[in-house]
């Protein structure tokens, strides 16, 4: 089950408050005076994801124009990268892509750094308020602003409402919550918010028939190493990295 997560009010006055007040509305959050278990709150301009019972725990954000995404954009690989050789860049750059469970956004700004035109989408209004924030700051920044908000858009619904509304895309991207068994700093980070906050993906194996049925060209699906297939069903092939696996499930090829 996943946490509500409440938006604390005294941290968002100041010049942005109208812009934010505009911004999260479409999420609904729950605003408080006190700030309890997560919550969010303005930290240096950026909307940031906290806790108040773990002041070690570090802030969480969405970051598309700091020095580890442009790094990444940069030095990262770029249509090398596994998730790009998966989804099928390398044959047609221009891809419309939909990631249904968008998480932090990390993988879909590899993809649109790329050139593919991707929809964002995440059913936690906390993780999509993030998002929301990610996209505004990088509309105004120098490194992105020319870019990214043409090649990123978000929607704010769950996986199998967004599979069954949206339009066909070239690609559907999963990326389904799984329990992780690495105990690095950024995990526990991370995931221990993820896991509070968004709870887990009960029906991640529901998400490959829809998926299928939206792609016209295939669905990719990112696993840990040592987890198996979704909902049992073998792919096309699979693309192995260091730590995850690409399945993909080819419905036309290119």
């Amino acid at each position: 089950m996943q946490t509500r997560t409440t938006l604390f009010r005294a941290g968002l006055e100041g010049p942005l408050q109208a812009e934010l007040a505009t911004l999260l509305a479409p999420f609904a959050l729950v605003e408080s005076e006190e700030p309890q278990g997560w919550f969010l709150t303005l930290q240096d301009g950026a909307l940031v994801l906290r806790n108040a019972e773990l002041p070690k725990q570090g802030d969480i954000l969405v970051d598309f124009a700091s020095g580890a995404s442009t790094y990444r954009r940069k030095f990262g690989g770029g249509k090398g990268e596994g998730i790009a050789k998966a989804v099928g860049l390398g044959k047609k750059p221009q891809l419309r892509v939909i990631d249904a469970t968008a998480g932090l956004g990390r993988d879909a700004f590899v993809l649109a750094s790329l050139g593919a035109h991707v929809t964002l989408v995440e059913r936690n209004p906390a993780v999509a308020a993030l998002l929301a924030d990610g996209l505004r700051r990088a509309a105004l920044d120098a490194q992105t602003a020319d870019w990214l908000p043409a090649r990123m858009q978000l929607v704010h619904l769950s996986a199998l409402q967004a599979l069954s509304t949206l339009p066909p895309a070239d690609v559907v991207f999963l990326d389904p919550m799984f329990p992780p068994r690495e105990k690095s700093a950024l995990v526990k980070k991370e995931m221990r918010a993820f896991h509070d906050v968004v709870g887990a993906d009960e029906d991640a194996d529901g998400l490959l028939a829809p998926a299928l049925a939206l792609a016209t060209h295939r669905v990719v699906v990112k696993r840990p190493g040592y987890a198996g297939f979704l909902a049992a069903q073998k792919p096309t092939m699979s693309i192995e990295g260091k730590n995850n696996r690409f399945d993909v499930y080819v419905n036309a090829g290119f």
